[in-house]
């Protein structure tokens, strides 16, 4: 079934659009071939419109050498909510979540500076660490330091780890969905060998089927103006993503398993741990192994038929498990 929030977009008078089934794949037939500039501009439109059905807005925000473009919606006087994307990724892949959220809370969802919104210098380091400290300038910028909640995917999972063991104080809860780090416990080769993380970055047209079957179990649907201009801009952003691996790889050299427990024990936040349990990219071992390095986690919520990427395969299950915890764990 088509999301309730894809299908108004699909109703457009600019196409007439045919929707074919084939096994357990959709595919949008449209009634003539789009110029890359039309194709481009219905990409946009689709995004804007998934965005406002969410309750947000786009905002962007100078902060030193780099433009932050973030999502914002709900309201202001309530707890602040920060969701943090992965690799490769964008601030859209939590608007399922957002949608839920936005009505109790105050949402922020930046692009990070390894996605192609948010605009950095041509040298910008893209290592943990520095996203980690320029995060920490948008946020006090953003004036939304105090008493904040951080939810990290994968990679975001990694800075927003980082970022609450250096902020203690201001954290008021911390949720990590299929969180990157270095496990001891883990089955996955991109854990043991972040090299092997390149051949998942999106170089070149039909790379990104690989990289879906690779990351997801059962992937939600995505009409083809989405899944083209998606493909393409990954494509563009290749080199990019090339250098945060090479980040990654740097870190695995920094930290080993017992100094990266150690940073992790300096977070003081209740911790909602959410996995999947068909992931391929960091397997679900590392949860049980992450709540171990805690100070005040949850046990982990593992959830079937889900793999690497929960907020976009089962966004109404990490919805569910939220909410709840937010309820118990947030203060106005």
């Amino acid at each position: 079934m088509l999301s309730k929030h894809i299908l108004p977009l699909l109703n457009n008078s600019l196409l007439t659009l045919a929707v074919l089934l084939s096994g357990n794949q959709l595919f949008i037939q449209t009634s003539h071939a789009q110029t890359p500039s039309v194709a481009v501009e219905r990409y946009h439109n689709i995004l804007n419109e998934q965005r406002r059905w969410a309750g947000l807005e786009n905002k962007t925000l100078h902060v030193g050498d780099v433009v932050w473009t973030y999502s914002e919606g709900g309201d202001p006087a309530k707890p602040t909510l920060l969701l943090i994307h992965g690799l490769a990724s964008s601030r859209d892949t939590w608007n399922e979540v957002a949608h839920a959220l936005t009505p109790y809370y105050h949402v922020i969802i930046p692009d990070l500076p390894t996605s192609a919104e948010t605009q950095t210098p041509a040298h910008f380091d893209f290592s943990v660490p520095n996203v980690t400290e320029h995060l920490r300038r948008f946020i006090e910028a953003a004036h939304i330091q105090d008493n904040l909640n951080i939810a990290g995917h994968s990679l975001g999972g990694v800075i927003a780890m980082f970022y609450a063991a250096q902020y203690p104080d201001d954290i008021q809860s911390l949720m990590l969905v299929s969180s990157g780090g270095i496990y001891q416990n883990n089955h996955s080769p991109y854990i043991k060998n972040p090299m092997a993380i390149k051949e998942l970055v999106v170089s070149k047209p039909g790379d990104m089927r690989y990289m879906i079957k690779k990351v997801m179990y059962d992937p939600p649907f995505m009409p083809t103006v989405l899944f083209q201009q998606k493909e393409k801009m990954l494509i563009s952003q290749s080199d990019m993503n090339n250098k945060v691996i090479q980040q990654l790889i740097e870190l695995n050299k920094l930290y080993t398993n017992s100094s990266f427990a150690k940073m992790v024990r300096e977070i003081n936040a209740p911790t909602l741990i959410i996995w999947g349990k068909q992931d391929q990219i960091i397997t679900v071992e590392a949860a049980q192994e992450l709540q171990q390095m805690l100070h005040k986690p949850e046990p982990p919520v593992l959830l079937e038929r889900v793999g690497h990427v929960p907020i976009v395969e089962a966004p109404e299950r990490v919805i569910e498990q939220y909410l709840v915890f937010l309820q118990k764990n947030t203060t106005p």
